[in-house]
């Protein structure tokens, strides 16, 4: 082979740190329509203090590269726990202990705290997915850990997959805007009797306790509104007793670097900012990330996480509201049951092997479960 040819052939190497490739190369492998697979919102995790290896989280980032270009990447993370990734595999670490072997460190490749689908394999090509596909399992072999996941990878990587690759799904409820709605009452009326009057009613709980809302963008949002969103983000942890990830000076970073695509709805009352929803914006999609309030009333949390986000989507044109994981209350407000998926790699075939028929029963249970969900729809006409 000549010196030429042997250049060509794709080199994975790993960064242990977003800083150390520039924005511009990074961002080239995405069409920067998913605002978690930036470099500012994945780097600024890294600068501004969300990502602790006590916390089991230690960037690893996988890149391939043709000579001195970049062609491909997956944004990735050394684990020693399954905190903050939303696919559960507790039992997964506890079988596979029991089977005598270590199952931390393994290789995740996501975006931490995040369980939005979106790009995980950035690349222009196939061919190239694949590439990075295999680079990263032959790096986990040869390093040793027990497996490689890629956590709420959209339907259109699935191919970069060999049958290596375990398969799982789960649900989550999101709104779409097929039905080409213009406005709040065009998408109300497209409900049922029942659910388009209690809608309204909630609606209007919240109107008469005096509350009211501003949508503020990045560059439209105070240090105080900043400081507002942040400290209900803290008391939603506080309240549930989970410990907050995320830092202000992060969610300042977001605000001045992802401007438009940082969004505040924010309620008041009497004066005060009572309440408030941190959303991203992509490309077509509305992504709900957190909410809190220091003042509940009768319907707030209802308005501000999904009916702000609804007229927002309807005003700018948006097709899809992911509201975030979980809540099959979501039903009843327009949010339809939706696969979201991710694949696995396991170093050892035996367990592998035992795992794989775990998936395809677990995958046989989230279709029966999603099926029951979908005969709640609250629409006249289910839409497709």
């Amino acid at each position: 082979m000549s010196t030429s040819a042997a250049e060509t052939v794709p080199r994975l190497r790993l960064l242990d740190s977003l800083s150390a490739i520039s924005a511009t190369a990074w961002d080239a492998l995405h069409d920067g329509r998913n605002p978690f697979v930036s470099h500012a919102f994945l780097a600024g995790l890294e600068r501004h203090g969300c990502l602790r290896e006590d916390w089991g989280w230690t960037p690893r980032h996988a890149t391939l590269w043709e000579g001195d270009l970049l062609i491909a990447a997956a944004p990735a993370y050394l684990k020693d726990n399954s905190h903050g990734e939303f696919v559960f595999d507790h039992a997964w670490a506890q079988a596979y202990a029991r089977y005598g072997r270590e199952y931390f460190p393994k290789w995740l490749c996501a975006v931490p705290y995040s369980p939005v689908t979106g790009p995980r394999l950035l690349a222009s090509t196939p061919t190239r997915r694949r590439q990075l596909v295999a680079a990263l399992a032959a790096h986990a072999a040869e390093a040793g850990l027990s497996s490689v996941h890629v956590n709420f990878h959209p339907e259109a990587e699935d191919g970069a997959f060999d049958g290596a690759w375990l398969s799982r799904i789960d649900v989550q409820y999101h709104w779409r805007n097929d039905a080409g709605w213009t406005d709040f009452d065009a998408f109300l009326a497209a409900f049922d009797h029942k659910h388009r009057k209690n809608i309204r009613q909630e609606r209007a709980r919240v109107a008469r306790a005096g509350a009211t809302f501003r949508t503020v963008h990045g560059d439209e949002a105070s240090d105080a509104d900043l400081e507002a969103m942040f400290g209900f983000y803290l008391q939603t942890f506080q309240d549930y007793g989970n410990s907050p990830a995320l830092t202000f000076d992060f969610f300042r970073h977001m605000a001045r670097a992802m401007p438009r695509q940082w969004i505040l709805f924010l309620a008041e009352s009497g004066g005060e900012t009572i309440a408030g929803a941190l959303c991203l914006r992509g490309g077509d999609t509305l992504y709900g990330r957190y909410w809190g309030c220091h003042r509940n009333l009768p319907g707030l949390h209802f308005e501000t996480c999904y009916y702000q986000g609804i007229e927002y989507c309807l005003r700018e044109g948006l097709r899809v509201f992911e509201p975030g994981a979980q809540g099959e209350h979501k039903i009843a407000r327009g949010f339809l049951p939706t696969f979201v998926r991710s694949r696995h790699w396991i170093a050892d075939p035996a367990f592998a092997e035992a795992l794989g028929r775990w998936c395809e029963e677990e995958t046989l249970a989230v279709r029966r479960y999603a099926a029951t969900l979908a005969a709640h729809s609250p629409f006249k006409t289910t839409p497709a």
